[in-house]
C-alpha cells in the first residue's frame, strides 16, 4: 500500500490545485469525477428550455464530469451511464426514434440507457443535495427531444428516411464538421454532451466549471455508500471502494491497478469468506475517497509530468510528495535546462561542454532548493500487457536529495556532447529547425532508439520499451548499463551507411555516452586525449583524420557523397588493419586535390600512426568501443571554431525532410 499512501500524501499536499489546468490538459481532479472530451454542447436556459447548441472546439473539449465508481471505469456490452454529461443514447429520450442505436446490451431493452440515466439524475436532484444546473437538465431532458433540438439547429444530420446519417456520401469538401469528431467512426450518434445553462445573476453557466455542482455531487455520492470497513491506508474505518478508477495514463486507458471482477474465472476461489458482494475489501481494504485521491493523482502527475511511450501502455514518472516542481530522470539536459537558457548563449561565444555541464549542474541545484533534503520523492513505472490489468514496474522512494543527487551521477558519468535536439518554427511560411548542443546522458527513450532503431516493427517496439525500462534501475540504483544495449548501440553506429545522416549523429553521441558509462573507471574525457596509446583510441583517431581530409576534399569540389571512410566504417570495426590500408590508399587523388593545404592534416596521420605499437598495428583484431570515443573526439577536436552544431558539411546540410 506504500504507493497508494504516497498518491493520497500528494492529492493532500496539492489539494488547492484540483480543477485548475490549462486549456485541455488534465487537471487534478475532483473525486467522484473523470473528464471527458466532449463533442457538443447544449445551452438551455434556467426554465430547462433549449436554447442553442454548438461543436465543441477540440481544443477546449476536455471536461471534467460527475461519475459513479462504475461509470468512471465504463467498459463492456452495458456501459455505465453518467449521472450528468454523456452520450446521446443516455441523455436522449428520441435516440431511437431518429435511428440511433444503443450498445448492444441493452438491444433487448433500448430506452434503459435513457430510463437509468433520469433515474440516477432524478435521485440527486430530490437529495438534500441537489443542484439547480442539475434540476435544470433534469427538467430539459424529460423533454425527450434532444436529438431533435439538435436536428433543428443543423448540428446533427438526417437522411431523407428522417435518421441520423450513418456517415458522410457528399462531396468530401463539403463535409460536415460532426463526421470528423471522433477517432475511429463517423457515426454522429457517438456524440459525447456537456451542458451549459444560463441563469439569471450566475456568472458561471458551464456545469464542468462550477465548483457548487461539483460539492453537491460529491456529498450526495458519498452519502450512498453505506459499507464501511479498515482502510489499510489511513487506519481508519471508512467507506470503501468498490471499484478502483481507470483512465491514469491516457484518455480511454481502462486497464486498472486494483481490480477484482475476475468472478467467471475462479481466481479467487476459496480466498475469501464473505460474500461476492464484499470480496474486494477483503483484498485491498482501501477507502473510497482515499483511492479516488490517489487514482486522480497519480492521472494528474503522469499527464504533466510523466514519461509515456508513443503506444501509451508505458508510463514513468517521478514527484515529490510536497508538490513542488522536480526534474524528471528520464529527460535529457536540453529538457532540463531549457531552450531559453541555451538560446541565451550568443552564437559568437559558443558555450563549451564545461560551461554547458555546470549549467545543468546549477538547474539541478535549484530544484534541491525547492524540494529540500529530506522531502519525499516517488519514482514510479506502469505498464500493462492487456487492456484491462496494469502492472507497477518500477517503484522507489527516495529523499529529495538522494534522488538529486543520483540523477547528478548518471548525467555526469553518463555524458557526452550531442547536437541532435532541435525547436521547429516557421520562417516566411517554410519550416526551419534551429538545433542546439547540450551536454549530459541521453534520455533513456532515446537511448533505445540508438540501439534499436526508430522503425515501426513490433519487436523493435518490444525491446525498445523494455530498453527505458531497463535503464530506471541504472539512473536511480546505480547500476550498470546492460551490456546488451551498449553492443546494440555500438554495431548501429558502426553502420554509417545503414542511417541518414541526422540519425547516425544522434546514434553516434549516444554511443559514445553508453561507452563512457559503461567503462566508467577509465573515467574518459569528453576532449581528444592526445596521449592516450590504446590501440582502439589510436585506431578511432586514424579514421577520422581520414574522414575528414576526405570530407574536405570533395566539399571543395562541391560534391555531396559518403567518404571512403564513412563507407567502410563497420568493416573497419571488424578488421581495422586491412581496411585501414584501403583507405589510406584511397586518400592519394584526394590529397593531390588539395595540394599542400593537405599536408597539416596528414602530419597528424602519421603522428598518430607512430603513437602505436608495432605489434598493435598490425593486429587485424576487432576493434571494441572505445575507438568510436575517439573517432567523435577527434572530429570535435577538428571542428572549426565558432560552430554551434555542424561537424562536416553533411551535417550542416541536415534538412526538414532528413528527419
Amino acid at each position: 500500500m506504500s504507493w497508494i499512501q504516497k498518491l493520497y500524501e500528494t492529492y493532500e499536499n496539492c489539494e488547492l490545485m484540483v480543477g485548475n489546468a490549462p486549456e485541455n490538459e488534465v487537471p487534478l481532479l475532483p473525486i467522484c469525477h473523470t473528464t471527458q472530451k466532449a463533442h457538443l454542447e447544449i445551452v438551455i436556459d434556467q426554465d430547462g428550455n433549449f436554447n442553442k447548441a454548438r461543436i465543441v472546439n477540440k481544443d477546449l473539449s476536455r471536461t471534467i464530469i460527475p461519475c459513479t465508481e462504475s461509470s468512471g471505469g465504463r467498459t463492456g456490452k452495458k456501459p455505465e451511464h453518467h449521472p450528468l454529461c454523456d452520450k446521446l443514447q443516455y441523455i436522449a429520450g428520441d435516440f431511437t426514434e431518429f435511428g440511433g442505436e444503443v450498445t448492444i446490451g441493452y438491444k433487448n431493452d433500448p430506452r434503459a440507457p435513457f430510463r437509468n440515466y433520469c433515474e440516477l439524475l432524478a435521485k440527486w436532484c430530490d437529495s438534500q443535495f441537489s443542484h439547480p444546473k442539475a434540476s435544470t437538465v433534469l427538467e430539459y431532458i424529460k423533454k425527450g427531444t434532444v436529438v431533435k433540438d439538435l436536428v433543428d439547429e443543423k448540428i446533427l444530420l438526417v437522411g431523407d428516411d428522417g435518421k441520423l446519417m450513418k456517415k458522410w456520401t457528399g462531396d468530401k469538401k463539403d463535409k460536415p464538421v460532426i463526421f470528423s469528431l471522433f477517432q475511429n467512426t463517423a457515426w454522429q450518434a457517438d456524440a459525447f454532451i456537456r451542458w451549459e445553462v444560463e441563469a439569471d445573476n450566475d456568472p458561471c453557466s458551464k456545469v464542468w466549471e462550477d465548483k457548487t455542482l461539483w460539492d453537491s455531487w460529491i456529498k450526495y455520492y458519498l452519502n450512498t455508500k453505506r459499507v464501511k470497513a479498515f482502510c489499510y491506508v489511513t487506519g481508519n474505518e471508512n467507506s470503501v471502494a468498490e471499484k478502483h478508477p481507470a483512465n491514469l495514463r491516457r484518455d480511454g486507458d481502462k486497464a486498472k491497478l486494483i481490480s477484482s471482477n475476475d468472478w467467471a474465472g475462479f481466481t479467487f476461489r476459496g480466498r475469501f469468506t464473505d460474500t461476492k458482494k464484499h470480496n474486494t475489501y477483503q483484498t485491498c481494504g482501501v477507502g473510497f475517497e482515499v483511492t479516488q485521491k490517489a487514482h486522480n493523482a497519480l492521472r494528474w502527475l503522469i499527464s504533466r509530468q510523466g514519461y509515456r511511450s508513443r503506444n501509451g501502455d508505458q508510463a514513468v514518472v517521478a514527484w515529490s510528495t510536497s508538490g513542488a516542481e522536480i526534474h524528471q530522470l528520464l529527460d535529457d539536459p536540453f529538457e532540463i535546462i531549457g531552450e531559453e537558457d541555451l538560446m541565451s548563449d550568443e552564437e559568437e561565444n559558443v558555450s563549451t561542454a564545461q560551461n554547458l555541464a555546470i549549467k545543468l549542474r546549477n538547474k539541478i541545484a535549484g530544484y534541491k532548493a525547492d524540494i529540500g533534503d529530506t522531502s519525499d520523492v516517488v519514482v514510479m513505472g506502469l505498464d500493462s500487457a492487456t487492456q484491462g490489468r496494469m502492472a507497477i514496474t518500477f517503484y522507489r522512494e527516495l529523499t529529495g536529495s538522494d534522488f538529486l543527487r543520483r540523477i547528478d551521477h548518471w548525467h555526469d558519468t553518463c555524458a557526452w556532447i550531442h547536437g541532435y535536439r532541435f525547436i521547429e518554427y516557421k520562417d516566411n511560411k517554410k519550416k526551419t529547425r534551429k538545433y542546439f548542443r547540450f551536454v549530459g546522458a541521453p534520455a533513456p527513450k532515446d537511448i533505445a532508439e540508438a540501439a534499436y532503431g526508430s522503425r515501426a516493427d513490433n519487436n523493435l517496439k518490444k525491446l525498445r520499451k523494455a530498453a527505458v525500462e531497463r535503464l530506471l534501475p541504472c539512473i536511480i540504483d546505480g547500476q550498470e548499463i546492460p551490456r546488451d544495449i551498449v553492443d546494440s548501440a555500438v554495431r548501429r553506429a558502426c553502420n554509417r551507411v545503414g542511417m541518414e545522416t541526422w540519425e547516425w549523429h544522434k546514434t553516434l553521441s549516444i554511443a559514445c555516452a553508453l561507452i563512457k558509462k559503461s567503462k566508467e573507471k577509465e573515467a574518459y574525457s569528453m576532449a581528444l586525449d592526445e596521449s592516450r596509446k590504446t590501440r582502439d583510441y589510436l585506431y578511432g583517431r586514424l579514421l577520422a583524420l581520414a574522414d575528414s581530409l576526405e570530407q574536405w576534399a570533395l566539399n571543395k569540389a562541391g560534391e555531396d557523397r559518403q567518404t571512403n571512410a564513412a563507407r567502410l566504417m563497420q568493416r573497419f570495426a571488424e578488421h581495422p588493419y586491412s581496411t585501414w590500408r584501403t583507405i589510406e590508399l584511397s586518400l592519394s587523388p584526394y590529397k593531390a586535390r588539395l595540394g599542400g593545404k593537405s599536408q597539416k592534416r596528414q602530419t597528424m596521420i602519421d603522428e598518430v600512426k607512430n603513437m602505436f605499437d608495432t605489434e598493435d598495428f598490425m593486429s587485424d583484431k576487432k576493434l571494441n568501443g572505445e575507438f568510436l570515443l575517439a573517432y567523435s573526439c577527434q572530429r570535435e577536436a577538428l571542428k572549426p571554431k565558432g560552430k554551434i552544431n555542424t561537424n562536416e558539411k553533411e551535417q550542416e546540410s541536415i534538412t526538414e525532410t532528413d528527419q
